[in-house]
């Protein structure tokens, strides 16, 4: 239901919350993280596009996570980095385009409620939540 992609720009939208604003370095992030540092490059490049991640250069440089992204739903994340609609309530389990209750694929209606609770979890999910305590 969800990339790597996705699941490493929690990792790392986890640890910048945690971190209360202070810029990280990107080797730090990288080793914290565990996260191959060309692919956190990617990712944090997606981030900073869609208004999550905001970054300086030079010396003191690194990553943080910009003012206001903290109350943001985990939904715009999965959206930034796997595109807008990735986190649609009308998947269909079989990839079918029209499937609905009046042309149903055979697990429609299992479907939908897995479907339904997962965009809801992201949803309802902040940022803020995927901070380490």
């Amino acid at each position: 239901m969800m990339s790597q992609t996705s699941r490493y720009a929690f990792h790392v939208l986890g640890f910048l919350a945690s971190h209360g604003g202070r810029l990280i370095p990107g080797d730090e992030l990288a080793a914290a993280t565990g996260i191959p540092a060309n692919y956190l490059v990617k990712i944090l490049n997606q981030l900073r596009k869609g208004g999550l991640v905001e970054s300086r250069k030079g010396w003191g440089g690194g990553f943080a996570l910009k003012p206001g992204a903290e109350d943001r739903p985990i939904l715009d994340v999965v959206e930034i980095i796997e595109g807008q609609g990735a986190g649609a309530k009308d998947d269909c389990a079989f990839g079918r385009p029209a499937c609905d209750a009046g042309n149903p694929c055979p697990m429609h209606e299992g479907w939908a409620e897995i479907r339904d609770g997962y965009h809801t979890l992201l949803s309802r999910t902040l940022v803020r939540d995927l901070a380490s305590p």
